[in-house]
């Protein structure tokens, strides 16, 4: 983060460059990023175990709450508390707080040792959840009329970061495993793709920070601000739905892949709602933009949280 930041600080048109680099609303460099990133995420999952996580509804239940009941009313209050004097930022955390992760978020997952299978399988229920919910729900926590359905992020979300990895990873998956062997497969192609995925999240992190430096330096007031609901709301929403699970009995891998998915956000729906309601130059769309750079790193702070606390969970 502090590479990027001073990179998007001394090189500005650097990030000109990066953000120019666009098919549609989706930038090349961060698309190709996340794709490595939630490959390898994927590949190691087979379709067997997805279509049997699709069996198991409580975790999808839960998240469900967690996604559309709590989250949502606890950043509304948090934004009234700390930014009750700038509506328009009040607005981007509100959009930030009722928009669930459908990409990103299995990749926390796998780093936490949770199941992606059943991941996969929450993450598509959330994207179908989003196209009906998000809009309602926008609409009674901001108190404006017109929220549009964020139809277009939502699909590109699902298809190149959850439905094009799937695919590519089953396939290659397959195939590698008839030409190579299983052996080979776990033993050397798993290590190396692992080694692709942890490369291209470095540099998306120096991507999104970059992007967003010159932000951080000539606003770190402001910035601040915005901050404190988003970080405890986060923090607030991941460690409420890691526990519900441990008091209700559940396993870690399904606790771990609750605490994830409630938790996280997709900041590409709350981008592009707050700059079609309120303008790419708003606040809000500036308060969207500050998400991602903390989740990042207070997703990959919560990993390492679950992983020593695994051990206290029914095995």
């Amino acid at each position: 983060m502090i590479s990027g930041f001073l990179l998007g600080k001394l090189f500005p048109e650097l990030g000109v460059w990066i953000e120019s680099l666009q098919v549609g609303d989706i930038s090349i460099p961060m698309g190709i990023c996340l794709f490595l990133m939630m490959y390898p995420t994927v590949v190691n999952v087979e379709f067997g175990e997805i279509m049997k996580a699709a069996k198991s509804p409580k975790p999808a239940i839960l998240t469900l709450i967690g996604n559309w009941v709590v989250a949502p009313a606890l950043m509304a209050l948090l934004a009234r508390l700390f930014l009750h004097n700038y509506p328009e930022y009040a607005a981007g955390t509100i959009l930030l707080g009722i928009a669930p992760c459908t990409g990103m978020v299995l990749f926390w997952i796998l780093l936490a040792q949770g199941d992606v299978a059943k991941g996969v399988v929450i993450t598509a229920i959330n994207a179908l959840s989003t196209l009906i919910l998000y809009t309602p729900l926008a609409t009674f926590y901001l108190g404006v009329g017109g929220v549009p359905v964020p139809v277009t992020p939502i699909a590109e979300s699902v298809i190149l970061f959850v439905g094009l990895p799937l695919a590519a990873g089953q396939a290659s998956r397959k195939a590698l495993m008839k030409s190579k062997g299983e052996k080979w497969f776990n033993d050397d192609f798993r290590p190396l793709i692992g080694n692709v995925a942890a490369i291209a999240l470095l540099a998306t992190i120096i991507m999104l920070s970059s992007l967003k430096g010159e932000i951080i330096f000539s606003q770190p007031l402001i910035v601040g601000l915005i901050s404190i609901p988003l970080l405890i709301h986060f923090f607030t929403i991941a460690t409420l739905f890691y526990m519900i699970p441990w008091l209700l009995k559940f396993n870690y891998r399904d606790a771990a892949t609750i605490a994830f998915i409630s938790s996280g956000t997709q900041f590409e729906v709350a981008i592009a709602t707050a700059t079609v309601i309120f303008g790419a130059g708003s606040g809000a769309a500036l308060a969207t933009v500050i998400g991602p750079l903390w989740e990042v790193p207070f997703m990959l702070t919560f990993v390492k949280l679950a992983l020593k606390t695994k051990n206290h969970f029914p095995q």
